[in-house]
């Protein structure tokens, strides 16, 4: 069985119901080794574990997102953006993001895929979800504008 990534206007429309805000999505480039630090990362598994996707938020669209969903005001999510930093709030809210974007790899008569755990920026994921999301291949790069607060970039990665 081999799943398809989302298309761009599923992600759009994904966090655009989430957050109640416009949304723009365009191209992005790949997570480098290097941004992997600051990139959150959700991994994606069967009933049995076995994990099937990886998705990454950069910083930016981590906060922004979280914060958004926690209707939490624009300006100190660039603060929060600014020094780096995720606060409880917001990794709560982000998790929640992470949570409903299954909904983008699920598709009709293959496994059913739940998140399985996050990892916030700063927190280092197991290696062959870090190898899966720094891969080319089959993976969508995009940046997400989240209205009033700012943009950043999402990316979604098969494992297989």
């Amino acid at each position: 069985m081999r799943f398809q990534l989302p298309v761009p206007k599923d992600v759009r429309d994904l966090f655009e119901d989430l957050l109640g805000r416009p949304i723009t999505v365009g191209t992005a480039d790949p997570v480098l080794v290097e941004g992997l630090k600051t990139t959150l990362v959700s991994l994606y598994t069967d009933d049995k574990k076995k994990l099937w996707a990886v998705a990454g938020m950069d910083l930016p669209l981590t906060v922004y997102a979280g914060a958004a969903l926690g209707l939490l005001p624009p300006g100190g999510a660039q603060d929060c953006v600014d020094d780096g930093v995720v606060t409880e709030t917001v990794a709560e809210n982000v998790r929640e993001v992470c949570n409903i974007m299954t909904v983008l790899l699920n598709r009709e008569g293959g496994p059913h895929l739940k998140l399985y755990q996050v990892f916030l920026p700063g927190e280092p994921p197991p290696n062959d979800a870090g190898a899966i999301l720094l891969a080319l291949g089959r993976r969508l790069d995009l940046t997400v504008e989240v209205g009033g607060y700012g943009s950043g970039k999402v990316s979604i990665a098969l494992a297989e």
